[in-house]
């Protein structure tokens, strides 16, 4: 393939010696992409990429990321300043709408946001027909996707006002489903919103208060899981949005599309990585225990794998995860000691094997959940909710995408194309 800098386009020369033009198109940042769109058409073929590592599936302007300068943009803001500086609901602001809000637009939206949290009452009849021992995340995907039978009145997606009040309701009524999956699961009654708290004191106070007594807020905690939810908020086309918008290119109502990123977001390759770095923490329990385990991660006959390391799109440093260990050390300065050792752990941990030459050869620097986890668990959070609230704060990057794909006029149902590898017909 030959670059034509002057046209702006590259050419394809094939096998038979037919040349085909490709465009090359920028964007704002970032590297330059080929427009195959028409090569099908014009030749009968299409490209071959599993896992859709080297293809654009959509153009946006919600998020970018630069993974070998480790950079993470929201709208052009860096990920360590909106942490630093900014609410989950400003962040989400920002996602939804492009800019950040005002004084004025804060309040309003922070208003309805907050007179969204309840549920219908009805939908608390969802959760009777599970077992006592369902995984929340199942809970969760079950109860999103039964929204739409009871929202009907924010279901056209090609009205703007009713896609405005299901991302509403999304946003607002996701840490509420959550909290109650939770508390079904260990035997506890319903605590609803109070909308005089925050959004993240209100779903600490769904989670963990009790009717007979009062809860204590921990506002170190609160703080924290707040900043949780910002670095968790969006990643691009990461494998749960782009089921979001895979979903809803099919005209999908945005409750069933939520739904399906939250049925993708629970793999363990995805959403569940963090559960995994603490159960792998547990499992090498021990400083002196390091140096055996990284050598099994070197073994490549070895199944051991050194989780909350390396990344699809980063290979550097991940922005988050040096936000998350600072939020680490704020949080384990509370009574919660016997974490301290799984903290110690990951950064005697993380200090090894950045200085190990496999590793830094390979590019393989901790990521968000090898510190995430540590946190949710020092704040009293068990495993099976980890995935739970990277759904809740996921969810406003799902709906933003969403929302960016429906409005967008170039928009087609997504219909990805394979490579034929059975039988030939047969008699």
């Amino acid at each position: 393939m030959t670059n034509d800098k002057k046209n702006n386009h590259a050419k394809l020369i094939l096998p038979e010696g037919k040349i085909v033009t490709l465009p090359i198109i920028e964007g704002t940042i970032g590297p330059k992409v080929l427009d195959i769109s028409s090569l099908y058409k014009e030749v009968g073929m299409f490209t071959f990429d599993p896992g859709f590592t080297s293809t654009g599936s959509c153009r946006s302007k919600i998020t970018y990321i630069d993974g070998d300068k480790g950079i993470l943009l929201h709208r052009g803001y860096n990920i360590e300043y909106l942490a630093s500086e900014k609410s989950f609901l400003e962040t989400a602001y920002l996602l939804l709408y492009g800019n950040l809000p005002d004084e004025k637009n804060k309040s309003e939206f922070v208003n309805a946001i907050t007179t969204h949290t309840m549920l219908n009452e009805q939908i608390s009849n969802f959760y009777k027909g599970f077992r006592d021992n369902a995984h929340p995340m199942a809970i969760l995907c079950g109860v999103v996707g039964a929204m739409s039978a009871f929202y009907h009145d924010s279901t056209n997606i090609n009205n703007k006002e009713e896609r405005r009040i299901a991302s509403y309701r999304l946003i607002a009524k996701m840490p509420t489903i959550a909290a109650m999956a939770y508390k079904f699961s260990i035997g506890q009654p319903f605590v609803y919103p109070n909308n005089k708290l925050k959004y993240s004191e209100n779903f600490l106070n769904m989670l963990f208060s009790v009717p007979a007594e009062e809860y204590e807020f921990n506002q170190v905690f609160s703080d924290a899981l707040d900043k949780i939810l910002i670095l968790h908020a969006d990643h691009e086309q990461n494998a749960s949005t782009s089921t979001v918008r895979l979903a809803g290119s099919s005209g999908a109502n945005p409750f069933a599309c939520i739904s399906a990123g939250i049925a993708s977001l629970w793999g363990p390759s995805h959403g569940g990585a963090n559960e995994a770095v603490i159960r792998m923490l547990h499992k090498i329990d021990d400083v002196k225990h390091i140096k055996k385990y990284i050598d099994k991660a070197k073994d490549k006959e070895d199944p051991f794998r050194l989780m909350g390391f390396g990344h699809r799109v980063y290979k550097n440093y991940d922005p988050r995860a040096k936000v998350l260990q600072k939020i680490a050390e704020d949080v384990l300065k509370q009574e919660h000691k016997l974490e301290n050792k799984l903290f110690d752990l990951a950064k005697e941990l993380e200090s090894i094997a950045l200085n190990d030459e496999y590793f830094v050869e390979k590019k393989l620097y901790p990521n968000v959940d090898f510190y995430s986890g540590i946190i949710l668990k020092a704040m009293g959070i068990p495993i099976s909710l980890f995935t739970v609230i990277f759904a809740v704060a996921r969810t406003v990057g799902w709906i933003s995408h969403w929302n960016e794909m429906v409005e967008d006029k170039k928009n087609k149902i997504g219909r990805p194309r394979q490579l034929y590898i059975g039988e030939k017909p047969r008699n």
